[in-house]
């Protein structure tokens, strides 16, 4: 029986982009298979080996009809089996992605499979060229931005100020953009997890 490395599974609201103030459940796997400076999560330091059957357990116990996977870097171990398993459980299925890895991997796995993909590129090569939403921690870096923005295709557009230091420099390169939206992180400005 398959496991995977699961980080935690907790319930609150949506903090970024689009779906910001929606109730979901997360799962944050455990891995990443790029090293961040700006990372803000700690998804390595504790992880539990976690069968489809653990995960839905854990997650039968709250309200939302959302479930987001996250990491880490999710499609490192996220896969067709599990998706289909919430899904048939009535969830819709939400994924955070560097992009990096692709939906590819697993042969099963298809872009129409998951209700929701965010692409939130860091550095290396991009897999994924077609998203939902595109969300985009701005460290100031313009082209970056434009060239991402070329490279993958999502009609939601978020540009997030890296770790909140930023803010007039994202708010400008916005105004200058309208296409894009600011993402804060708001379940850190509310100070909820």
């Amino acid at each position: 029986m398959k496991k995977y490395r699961i980080n935690e599974i907790f319930y609150s609201i949506q903090g970024e982009g689009y779906h910001t103030g929606t109730p979901a459940v997360f799962i944050r796997f455990a891995g990443c298979n790029l090293t961040c400076d700006f990372c803000d999560t700690k998804h390595e330091e504790v992880h539990h080996n976690l069968s489809i059957s653990d995960i839905l357990a854990k997650i039968k116990q709250y309200q939302s009809p959302i479930v987001i996977l996250t990491g880490g870097e999710p499609l490192l171990q996220a896969d067709f089996e599990l998706v289909k398993a919430l899904k048939r459980g009535g969830r819709k299925v939400h994924v955070e992605t560097n992009g990096t890895v692709g939906i590819g991997l697993d042969s099963k796995m298809q872009f129409a499979n998951l209700d929701w993909i965010t692409v939130s590129p860091k550095n290396g090569d991009i897999k994924i060229k077609k998203a939902h939403e595109l969300k985009i921690v701005f460290d100031g870096d313009v082209q970056k931005v434009l060239e991402y923005e070329m490279d993958i295709q999502a009609k939601h557009k978020f540009l997030q100020p890296m770790s909140g230091e930023n803010i007039h420099e994202t708010i400008q390169f916005i105004k200058e953009n309208p296409q894009w939206k600011l993402s804060t992180q708001m379940h850190k400005l509310l100070k909820i997890q």
